[in-house]
């Protein structure tokens, strides 16, 4: 009899998050080049409240930092330290320190959005940034490559590694380049595209089905199922939280490692 009360009192498809919801429609601008849906909009929300603190931070940098100038600084210092340098040294990676700071904050920034109130979901659920991001990375890579080493023998190295018998390369060789062009960026945009919205569709549905058991279903028996849901909820907002911080910085370390394999070895 419950589970017929539940049944009839309203249909849980109607509390369940989907994939559509990371593809709001427009609602700026529709039917023109320049359409902004909700997630467009979060990203210019944070770009400009991302650069207005950095700005206003730097504008009134003092030589004894205080708190919130300690946070900012502390921050690109661990970028500079311990990615850039850590991955490439210091002389090989103060180029790339802008870089890799601009992609692991903005990155930061665009993934904790999913997590702040009114805002709601992340600005890199959609496929679009992460590919940017990604293929960002990979430009880095081949200028690298090609000024440290002159395109043919950056292309003989990344085509046919050393200490492979050479009937090998015919294989090799289309695996390689695929691997170059393809499966590097797919795997970097993959990674942080599938995490973000996987986590916010599993909190999305926790909140769903808190709501439903305590809110829609007449029969309250099963309100305890809904403080279960509720619980869940909130270990994954929080569990949310860190995933965000750690795909920023995974994005970032690899983006550091891939540009520093395209230079020739140090013996």
């Amino acid at each position: 009899m419950g589970m017929t009360a539940l049944a009839a009192s309203s249909n849980f498809n109607d509390y369940k998050p989907s994939i559509n919801d990371f593809m709001p429609p427009e609602i700026l601008f529709q039917g023109t080049p320049f359409a902004i849906n909700r997630i467009i909009l979060v990203r210019i929300l944070a770009t400009i409240i991302m650069l207005l603190v950095l700005g206003i931070t730097a504008a009134r940098a003092k030589l004894v930092p205080g708190r919130w100038q300690g946070a900012v600084e502390w921050l690109i210092d661990f970028v500079r330290n311990d990615i850039v340098y850590q991955v490439m040294g210091e002389v090989r990676g103060k180029r790339y320190v802008p870089m890799v700071t601009t992609v692991f904050l903005t990155l930061l920034v665009f993934n904790l959005c999913g997590e702040i109130p009114g805002f709601n979901i992340a600005a890199s659920a959609t496929i679009t940034l992460p590919l940017v991001f990604a293929m960002w990375c990979f430009c880095q890579y081949w200028i690298a490559g090609v000024r440290e080493k002159g395109l043919g023998r950056f292309l003989r190295d990344e085509l046919f590694p050393k200490g492979v018998p050479w009937p090998v390369y015919i294989l090799l060789a289309p695996i390689q380049l695929l691997e170059l062009l393809i499966i590097r960026p797919f795997s970097l945009t993959i990674r942080l595209f599938a995490n973000m919205v996987s986590g916010h569709l599993i909190l999305a549905l926790c909140l769903g089905a808190t709501q439903y058991f305590l809110v829609a279903v007449v029969n309250k028996v099963l309100a305890p199922f809904g403080v279960l849901t509720f619980a869940a909820g909130m270990f994954m907002y929080l569990f949310e939280i860190l995933v965000a911080c750690l795909q920023a910085y995974i994005f970032a370390i690899l983006t550091t490692a891939y540009i520093n394999m395209s230079y020739p070895e140090v013996d």
